[in-house]
Order: structure tokens, then C-alpha cells, then sequence
């Protein structure tokens, strides 16, 4: 059994945004398996009220997200539509082809944390898409597909049953760390 580090994420989630950049700059040979949640369908299962909706906690988050990537010397922007709909990038990552999912995700998140972008509207998905070099008409079709909304909900609902409540959270040898700043103490568990 090969061993990989479970990785649950959403695009709305500046801090799985931040942890995707720290993933970026490790050695080729950990392997990080990429599990794509609906954060707010997680939320709404544990019934949690998202951090975007507690005036105090979203001003917190968006200095604590700034300190963060000064640190790590990530290049970030708060984005002025926080918090939109990841629900058609969500289930395009499942339909992506394999072989594109990496530049897939570094555009979505790039777009959407680096360069304020509205990645809900179709117009600016679609110039996304050509970036990755994917068919507008096959994605828009695909991201309809029964299988693809029930293989989404299912990730969802396997991370609840996990004891996944956010994002970003890794899973390695069946623990949980939850947050950008656990990803270190998840590749110290992967590398026992």
C-alpha cells in the first residue's frame, strides 16, 4: 500500500489556497492525494456557520491570510468577492483529465487568490478553461453529469464521516490536521 497524504479542499478556502502553495514546494516523492469537498455542504452538515459570515471572524481571517503568506512568501490577494459559489470548479476538477489537474488547480486557485478574480462567472471560467487548454462546451456538459454531482457529494459526505469539518484538512495513517498551519505536522506523520 503506497502511502499518501489525504488532502480534502475547496477553492473558496484561502487557507487551503495557502496550503496548496506550501504542497508546491515540496520534493516530487510525497504523494498528496487532492480530495475536492463543497466546504459549504460540509458546513452545512455539521451545521456550522462559515467564518465568511462572522463579521469578526472574515476580519481576522483576512489579516491572519495576509500574515500567513507574507511569512511564506506566497503571492496573495484577498479576494474582493469572498465568498463565491466553487460549486461548477469543484466538479470540474472531476472532470478534468488527470494528466491537467495540477495546472487546472494552480489556475483556479491562482486566479482566484492571486488575482482577485470572479471565478463564479462564466465569462472569466471560460478564459480559465482556455488557459488549461479545456473544451468550454465538454466542461459545461460534464460538470452536469449525474455521476459528477453525486462523486463530489460523495467526497463531501466521506470527509463528514472522517471527521473532516473544514478545510484545509490532511489526513495521513488515519489522523487529522486540520488547517494550513498543521500541513508540517502531517508530513511528520507521513514521513514515520
Amino acid at each position: 500500500m503506497t502511502k499518501e497524504i489525504d488532502f480534502y479542499f475547496d477553492f473558496i478556502s484561502p487557507y487551503t489556497y495557502l496550503a496548496h502553495k506550501k504542497i508546491q514546494r515540496l520534493a516530487k516523492n510525497i504523494n498528496i492525494n487532492y480530495k475536492p469537498i463543497l466546504l459549504g455542504a460540509l458546513h452545512n452538515l455539521e451545521g456550522i456557520t462559515a467564518p465568511a459570515f462572522i463579521k469578526t471572524k472574515l476580519k481576522h481571517m483576512i489579516s491572519d491570510c495576509n500574515l500567513i503568506a507574507k511569512k511564506n512568501k506566497i503571492n496573495f490577494t484577498w479576494n474582493s468577492k469572498f465568498p463565491l459559489n466553487s460549486l461548477y470548479i469543484m466538479r470540474g476538477y472531476l472532470c478534468v483529465n488527470s494528466d491537467i489537474r495540477n495546472l487546472y488547480i494552480d489556475i483556479m486557485f491562482d486566479a482566484y487568490w492571486k488575482d482577485n478574480l470572479d471565478i463564479s462567472s462564466n465569462q472569466i471560467l471560460i478564459s480559465l478553461l482556455e488557459k488549461c487548454k479545456i473544451a468550454k462546451d465538454i466542461f459545461f456538459k460534464d460538470i452536469k453529469d449525474q455521476k459528477i454531482k453525486d462523486e463530489l457529494k460523495n467526497v463531501t459526505r466521506e470527509a463528514r464521516d472522517k471527521d473532516v469539518f473544514g478545510a484545509p484538512t490532511f489526513i495521513v495513517n488515519n489522523k487529522i490536521f486540520w488547517g494550513q498551519g498543521r500541513f508540517e505536522y502531517a508530513l511528520d506523520e507521513y514521513n514515520k
